[in-house]
């Protein structure tokens, strides 16, 4: 405070500074989308280290699911808990990894998996399999290897599967189908029959 002539008291106002028009307002939005540039990469590679998405190519599945419907995929779902019967996994293909196929667990190592009569037998027992289009019109026997599963297609006789190459290795297994996301009308969780067996 300083003093006038006449012994009265004066106010000193600090010295302010105007900022230039524009300024503080064009460097809030950069920050804002910068933000949400990074946390929308964050939520990105979060997104895609446990999950993927593929589109079905082919009838080899139905009616389970059909051509041209895109699918979700747990790609953590085999770390934390085994793979059952009757699992619908997505997978390399063994004769050409840079295609992935989707397709339905029959056996697991060690099983022996038998098709005759129209009628697939895992260790003996009947699959009971409500999920086919209709029933397999070849036959064969499979011990499944360590290591892997034997995959079939939900339409039996319209699917490249193990009974024609073979079974998968487990490596090559890039998770488990969880839900059918396009098209909208196609929504749904994907039936996982479980290991649920018919009496023979």
């Amino acid at each position: 405070m300083n003093e006038d002539s006449e012994g009265t008291q004066a106010e000193v106002y600090p010295e302010t500074v105007t900022p230039k028009p524009g300024s503080s307002s064009l460097g809030r939005m950069l920050r804002d989308i910068l933000e949400t540039l990074l946390i929308s990469a964050v939520l990105f590679l979060g997104i895609n280290a446990v999950t993927a998405r593929i589109r079905v190519d082919g009838f080899s599945m139905e009616p389970s699911m059909h051509n041209g419907e895109f699918v979700i995929v747990n790609k953590l779902a085999y770390k934390l808990s085994p793979i059952q019967r009757q699992d619908v996994i997505v997978f390399l293909f063994p004769r050409n990894p840079e295609q992935e196929y989707i397709k339905r667990v029959i056996g697991l190592p060690g099983d022996e998996v038998v098709v005759a009569e129209k009628q697939v037998r895992v260790n003996g027992e009947l699959l009971d399999e409500p999920y086919v289009m209709q029933p397999p019109a070849y036959s064969g026997s499979w011990v499944v290897p360590e290591g892997t599963v034997f995959v079939l297609g939900d339409n039996r006789n319209n699917s490249s599967d193990s009974h024609n190459w073979g079974p998968v290795p487990f490596d090559d297994i890039v998770g488990k189908a969880v839900l059918i996301y396009w098209p909208p009308e196609e929504w749904g969780v994907i039936r996982h029959a479980g290991a649920k067996e018919a009496n023979p």
